[in-house]
C-alpha cells in the first residue's frame, strides 16, 4: 500500500515570491483571479461577508449571508489545456497569503491516489490523503478566523473524479469518487480552512455530484485578440517592433479560415516566444519578418477533445 507521504507532489508553502512572480506573469486572467480571491478569502474568513452586509444594511446580517456560509469550499477549473488552470491553481495561494496576512500551504494530490487498483485501496489511498490534509490543519478546527490554510490540488482531475454514469466504470473507481465526495464534505462540514481546486481538460467527464457541489466552476477560454496583444506587447517591448507589426502577430497567433482556433497562453508563453528568442540568440537582434516565419512554422496546440468513451 502506498504510504501517506507518497500521495503528494512536493507542497509549497506561501507566501513565496517565486509562485508571487509566476502569478503576475498570468495575464489575461484578471476577472477570474479577482472572483476567485474574493470566493477564497471568504471561504477562510465567512465573518468577513457578515461584517460587509452589517456595514452596507444597516447592521442586518441578510439571509443570503447565510446560505453562502454553506457552500462548500470546492473550486473546478475546466478548460483547454495550456489556459492557464493548473499555473493558477499553484500559484493564487501566494495572492491569499498575501492578502489575507495567512500561511498557506498547497497539496498536490498525486495520481499514486488512484492504487493498483486492488479491491479498497483506492478508497483507503483517498481518506489517508484527507487525513494528512486534516492534519496540516488541524489547530484550525472551526476556528472564526483561520491563521492558516491549505489548498488541496486534484490536477488532472477527471483521472480521480471521473463521472460514475460512465457506463465501463470500475466498482473501485466509482468507491474512489464516493471517498472523494466524503473527504471533501468533511473537511467542509468541520469548518476545516481547506481549499479544493479541480483542474480538468475534460469537464464533462467530472461527475455531476462533485459539479453540483463546487462553490464555483471556472472556465477558462485562449485568449482572445486583446489578450494575446497583452502578451505579445510585454514580450517583445523594446525590440522594436511597430504597433503595426504587433497588431498583425496579433492576427496570426489568432483563429484563422483554415484554423477556427488561436494561440493558448502556453502556445505564447512557453513555446513561441522562447523559440523566437532561441532563434535569434546569440548572433542577431529579433526580426519582425523571422517572427512572421516562426509563427506559420508552428500553429497552436490542437484544442483539446471532450469525448467520451462510455
Amino acid at each position: 500500500m502506498t504510504e501517506p507521504t507518497d500521495l503528494f507532489d512536493p507542497a509549497q508553502k506561501f507566501p513565496n515570491p517565486s509562485a508571487g512572480d509566476r502569478y503576475d506573469r498570468l495575464v489575461g486572467l484578471d476577472d477570474v483571479k479577482e472572483r476567485l480571491l474574493k470566493e477564497a478569502r471568504l471561504l477562510l474568513d465567512p465573518q468577513l461577508l457578515s461584517d460587509w452586509s452589517r456595514k452596507h444594511h444597516g447592521g442586518a446580517v441578510l439571509p443570503a449571508v447565510e446560505a453562502f456560509g454553506e457552500r462548500i469550499p470546492l473550486f473546478v477549473f475546466a478548460g483547454d489545456v495550456g489556459t492557464g488552470k493548473t499555473a493558477l491553481a499553484e500559484t493564487f495561494g501566494n495572492e491569499l497569503a498575501r492578502v489575507c496576512r495567512v500561511s498557506v500551504t498547497l497539496m498536490p494530490l498525486s495520481l499514486n491516489a488512484r492504487g493498483s487498483g486492488r479491491v479498497g485501496e483506492m478508497t483507503s489511498l483517498i481518506a489517508s490523503a484527507f487525513r494528512a490534509v486534516e492534519e496540516r490543519v488541524s489547530g484550525q478546527r472551526g476556528a472564526a478566523r483561520s491563521t492558516s490554510a491549505v489548498i488541496l490540488l486534484i490536477d488532472e482531475a477527471d483521472a480521480l473524479a471521473q463521472s460514475r454514469e460512465a457506463s465501463q466504470m470500475h466498482h473501485e473507481d466509482r468507491a474512489g469518487v464516493n471517498a472523494l465526495i466524503r473527504g471533501i464534505g468533511h473537511v467542509s462540514a468541520e469548518g476545516m480552512p481547506v481549499i479544493t481546486v479541480m483542474c480538468t481538460n475534460r469537464s464533462s467527464a467530472i461527475d455531476p455530484a462533485i459539479k453540483r457541489r463546487a462553490a464555483q466552476i471556472f472556465q477558462f477560454e485562449r485568449p482572445n485578440d486583446a489578450q494575446r496583444a497583452d502578451v505579445l506587447k510585454r514580450a517583445f517591448e523594446g525590440a522594436g517592433l511597430s504597433e503595426a507589426d504587433l497588431a498583425d502577430l496579433v492576427r496570426r497567433t489568432g483563429p484563422t479560415k483554415g484554423r477556427p482556433y488561436g494561440y493558448t497562453y502556453s502556445d505564447l508563453t512557453t513555446r513561441l516566444i522562447p523559440g523566437v528568442l532561441i532563434d535569434a540568440f546569440p548572433d542577431r537582434a529579433l526580426d519582425y519578418a523571422r517572427i512572421v516565419e516562426i509563427v506559420e512554422a508552428h500553429p497552436p496546440t490542437a484544442p483539446f477533445s471532450e469525448r467520451r468513451n462510455d
